[in-house]
């Protein structure tokens, strides 16, 4: 499954997760069935995120964490417009996002912030406790654009792996 474009993996993982919501909606209410499936996307996020860390020759960085964004606009999944890209900060927004437009065509644009969105901001922890994601709006939300902000400090620990930069 290592192999499959994100976009692909994201959208059997909603056609996995949609029969097991409906159900947990009806056992026990959408507030509560929606709470427990974003903190289970979040963790499988920050353990996927670690994953990706643990394999990083050399120690994580600002820069390595860029390079793994091909991942997500592999066969243009986004189009995105880069602001900034440097070893302290990442900045870009998002035009098009065929996340959104996916989970949409499914009848899932109320979980498609659960489903996906919701991964950005935890994933960068589990990467690398440095990197912090500053996002005030998507299109998932129904913003015209999503407005990364990624920042790397040097000085911060916190949870997730902060592996020591090599060099």
């Amino acid at each position: 499954m290592d192999d499959l474009p994100i976009l692909k993996r994201r959208r059997i993982e909603a056609e996995i997760l949609r029969p097991v919501f409906e159900e947990m909606v009806a056992a026990i209410g959408a507030e509560q069935a929606r709470a427990i499936l974003a903190r289970a996307i979040e963790k499988a996020a920050i353990a996927a995120a670690a994953g990706f860390a643990a394999r990083t020759e050399g120690g994580t960085s600002l820069t390595t964490f860029r390079d793994l964004y091909e991942l997500w606009t592999h066969d243009g999944a986004l189009e995105i417009e880069v602001h900034a890209a440097d070893e302290e900060r990442f900045d870009f927004d998002v035009k098009r996002c065929r996340y959104a437009e996916m989970y949409r065509e499914m009848g899932l644009g109320d979980l498609g912030g659960i489903l996906s969105c919701n991964r950005d901001g935890v994933f960068c922890q589990g990467y690398d406790a440095r990197i912090r994601l500053e996002r005030t709006q998507t299109l998932m939300q129904g913003a015209s654009h999503c407005d990364f902000r990624y920042t790397y400090d040097r000085g911060t620990e916190g949870p997730g792996p902060s592996v020591p930069r090599s060099g």
